[in-house]
């Protein structure tokens, strides 16, 4: 069913149409029994996913801060807060669950990355409006892939180019996104779903400064405004509100304002045919993602040489040029900084078990041991990055009685080319959900398991 921007004249030649427009015909014409068996279960994965990392993050402190503000806000509604009894106004669910989804750094994104999150800045608004409005979980499935579809371009698009200048891509994307996935389930037409990307734009938030100065909570927040505006942007499309036509490519519109570099072609390449949903990859440890091919790496040294933080004198991590730029944070001051720092996630995997979110817990960040060796972590731009995947890393490891060793990874378990099984996936939502009671546990997982299956979300257990 593919699409392209454009539309017949009449006169045989094709007109230019707004970009917005062809990405709306798309999420709106789109059919469950076009999606791909593949990416249907890639979908479902991602929800439960989704499901886990909230649940861990409804228990943090920083967290309850913005539940309690949806609760307050909220009462009467229909929509759960994930991993509480809570329930709550759609909006309100949408931001306290793109909050919680985004509270402790182990929520999907996609790879190669164009700056995208697609469990939290779908699964937050779409399960909100869904439980709202009683849809199916085929109606759900359908409106998740439809908004990764077009959430993912808008990402491809900008090149990922939005946080080289301070821009937190997914406070852009997931507004979008968001937009897409609430509008598919609340029925829009497609002339109504562009007017709600057009206003979408405007609702774009998030900057990058918590990575230098501290205040980390509020990245957090990012996706979770998102998640509500995206809820806001289809609701008032849906009653007649209007946004511009050229909202993405336009001179002032998202491309040109929010993006330094672009490439305005794959906006809308291959829509239908091609699903970059297969791209959604899951986190193996609660620390930013370019962090965790250097992790693995000395994770694996650890494994096969036996040795230990103490062991080590110095290390050396060449990766991506964006690591260097954004991620050489030796000093972090507070822990969302310590989970965007290479060096500090590397020191802390020769110490600690980076796949139990526990070892990143505040103790870590006045941990001596752990401070001490990121200050002897180095970064530098590898000389001979492998194509295709930035996030390939090598990881040279000084010994204290003078031994070097050396690690080329390119893949972390749960990248595409690594995927994770259904029984793996399970074993994450355990450990992120053993706070609850088992036998509740079982019956969400075994729910979002069967999505499909679900007559109305109003009725899915989510807390």
């Amino acid at each position: 069913m593919g699409l392209t921007a454009g539309k017949d004249d009449g006169g045989g030649a094709r007109s230019a149409e707004p970009a917005a427009r062809t990405l709306a015909e798309f999420a709106t014409a789109l059919r469950l029994d076009q999606i791909p068996t593949s990416v249907i279960a890639r979908a479902k994965d991602c929800v439960i996913d989704t499901f886990a990392v909230c649940a861990y993050g409804s228990t943090l402190p920083s967290s309850r801060m913005v539940i309690d503000y949806a609760a307050r806000y909220g009462k009467g509604g229909s929509s759960a807060i994930f991993g509480t009894p809570l329930k709550v106004h759609a909006p309100q669910a949408a931001l306290a669950n793109g909050a919680l989804a985004h509270a402790f750094e182990m929520d999907s994104l996609v790879q190669p990355g164009v700056g995208v999150h697609p469990g939290a800045s779908l699964t937050a608004p779409g399960i909100a409006v869904a439980q709202e409005c009683g849809a199916s979980g085929k109606d759900f499935i359908t409106a998740f892939v439809a908004a990764s579809e077009v959430m993912y371009r808008l990402g491809a698009a900008s090149l990922h180019s939005s946080e080289k200048i301070g821009f937190h891509a997914p406070g852009l994307t997931g507004v979008f996104g968001g937009a897409v996935v609430a509008g598919r389930l609340l029925g829009l037409d497609a002339a109504q779903m562009a007017h709600a990307l057009g206003i979408a734009g405007s609702l774009c938030a998030g900057l990058l400064e918590f990575s230098k100065s501290g205040g980390g909570m509020v990245k957090r927040l990012h996706i979770g405004r998102a998640a509500e505006a995206g809820v806001l942007a289809a609701t008032l499309a849906r009653d007649g509100h209007t946004g511009p036509a050229a909202i993405l490519e336009g001179q002032f519109g998202y491309l040109n304002v929010f993006c330094r570099d672009t490439d305005l072609a794959l906006l809308t390449s291959g829509l239908g045919t091609v699903w970059n949903t297969l791209r959604i990859t899951f986190k193996r440890y609660s620390c930013h993602i370019t962090a965790h091919v250097p992790v693995t790496a000395v994770l694996e040294l650890k494994a096969r040489h036996g040795v230990h933080g103490d062991d080590v004198a110095a290390i050396t991590v060449e990766g991506s040029a964006k690591m260097v730029s954004h991620h050489d944070i030796p000093e972090p001051v507070d822990i969302t900084m310590a989970q965007y720092s290479t060096p500090f996630c590397v020191a802390l995997a020769c110490y600690r078990d980076p796949q139990d979110p526990a070892a990143f817990a505040h103790d870590a960040l006045s941990d001596p041991a752990i401070r001490a060796l990121s200050r002897q972590v180095r970064l530098q731009v590898r000389a001979d990055p492998h194509a295709g995947n930035p996030l390939a890393s090598r990881v040279r490891v000084k010994l204290k009685d003078g031994r070097e060793l050396v690690q080329d990874v390119q893949y972390f378990p749960g990248m595409p080319q690594l995927p994770l099984g259904r029984e793996e996936l399970r074993e994450k939502f355990d450990r992120l959900t053993k706070f609850m009671p088992a036998q509740r546990a079982q019956r969400i997982f075994a729910q979002l398991a069967e999505l499909e299956n679900i007559a109305g979300l109003d009725q899915l257990e989510m807390g």
